[in-house]
């Protein structure tokens, strides 16, 4: 039997939204998972950084051999290269200190080289992605601004004359390649925002699956108890109440109903262990095929005290188990309504075999009764029997017509599509 402990299991309510993660800007924040294009470009950056670095210092012990200054600008660059290594110890996160200072510590000895030796002003390129990658970004292209301003006073320092192409293009530069840092960076939080409302989703289609198959477990139960063990118990409270009224007078008609409730009760054990382990009805496991297990109903209610005539028409063709079953429990769960509320003496079960389709047909000769609309299937009709009927049919694509009337007696009719099983 399928795990019916889904039907305590509680969930979310139908539109309510189940908490989702809270957006992070990629790089920023430690909860959010490695990127390896991310470390891939910080490599590339840090690599760049100190190549530069390396660079610049021998272009000024080339340039200026013998300079008062080169003992305070090999110990500016080691300083710079061994604070810039320092920065991924400190924390990632924007508003840490320690990372501001760190920041604040590199952007400072690197000013200072820059006043002393111009010619490491191209160390700003690789110090920009540091700052966007670090700062907000209005305080991001704040600090790329004071970068540019100071590369361009470099060059202009270092060419000795005013050139445009000196004064234009450090800023052109460095606004494309802030413009791109943060146009990406805003597309991956999109992107991750993106996600996380991909993945609330499917944790909302998950809860209402869960909740959908917890329904139709429960309506699965209800009509095999319905069909089964209730109407078990209804007919052996039957036989039982008809064996107490005849106890003094007759004896042996109440044996006979006694007998009779006793063998209802090991057929409903039969049904109710091949229930637990979610397997074929008893009736069917004989191999005897749907026109023997509506025989033996038949004979069973007959037993009971509601005489039922069975018939069938046509030739069975192979039926599948999930059809057979069904055609079972139908004619269950409508005789148990007749036996319950039909006041009726007899009843007759039909099965036709047609070439597409296969009816079940159900008369009595009781009250009659007003019948349900399709759309209000249990409007004026207790217990599961009519709606538990209609599911079963819709389930296989059938439909289920009533005709009746006070007084007149009911014929039930579901017609089940063969071409579709």
């Amino acid at each position: 039997m399928r795990d019916v402990r889904a039907v305590r299991e509680g969930g979310p309510a139908v539109g309510q939204r189940t908490p989702g993660p809270t957006p992070r800007t990629p790089g920023l924040d430690p909860r959010t998972p490695p990127d390896p294009d991310a470390r891939w470009l910080a490599a590339v950056m840090h690599t760049a950084f100190f190549l530069l670095l390396g660079s610049s210092l021998a272009r000024f012990l080339m340039r200026h051999p013998g300079e008062p200054r080169t003992p305070w600008i090999i110990a500016l660059s080691v300083s710079l290269a061994l604070l810039y290594v320092l920065g991924p110890t400190v924390g990632a996160r924007p508003t840490a200190p320690r990372r501001l200072i760190w920041l604040s510590l590199v952007v400072a000895v690197w000013v200072v080289i820059v006043i002393l030796a111009p010619s490491f002003a191209w160390c700003a390129v690789p110090l920009f992605y540091t700052g966007l990658r670090t700062l907000p970004p209005r305080a991001a292209l704040f600090l790329v601004a004071v970068l540019t301003a100071f590369v361009v006073v470099a060059q202009l320092k270092l060419a000795g004359a005013f050139d445009p192409i000196l004064l234009f293009a450090p800023p052109a530069w460095a606004a494309v390649a802030a413009a791109v840092f943060l146009y990406m960076q805003r597309q991956a939080a999109r992107q991750r925002e993106l996600i996380d409302d991909l993945i609330r989703t499917r944790r909302e289609l998950a809860a209402t699956e869960r909740r959908e198959g917890t329904l139709a477990e429960r309506q699965r139960l209800s009509m095999e108890i319905h069909d089964t063990l209730a109407q078990g118990l209804s007919s052996q409270q039957m036989l039982l109440q008809a064996a107490d009224r005849v106890w003094d007078t007759d004896p042996a008609k109440a044996r006979t109903h006694v007998r009779t409730a006793e063998s209802i009760t090991e057929h409903g054990l039969a049904e109710a262990r091949r229930f637990v382990h979610d397997l074929a009805p008893a009736d069917l496991a004989d191999g005897g095929g749907v026109v023997q297990a509506l025989r033996a109903l038949a004979e069973r209610e007959s037993d009971a005290g509601l005489t039922v005539r069975f018939h069938a028409e046509g030739t069975p063709p192979p039926l599948p188990d999930r059809v057979s079953s069904a055609l079972l429990r139908i004619a269950q769960g409508a005789l148990a309504n007749v036996r319950e509320h039909a006041d009726a003496n007899t009843a007759a079960l039909t099965l036709t075999f047609l070439d597409d389709q296969v009816v079940l047909d159900v008369a009595d000769d009781g009250r009659g009764f007003t019948p349900p609309s399709a759309t209000g299937a249990g409007t004026g009709v207790r217990g599961h029997g009519l709606p538990a009927i209609r599911a079963r049919a819709h389930q296989l694509g059938g439909t289920l017509t009533i005709e009746s009337a006070p007084g007149e007696g009911a014929v039930l009719s579901v017609s089940i599509p063969l071409e579709t099983q």
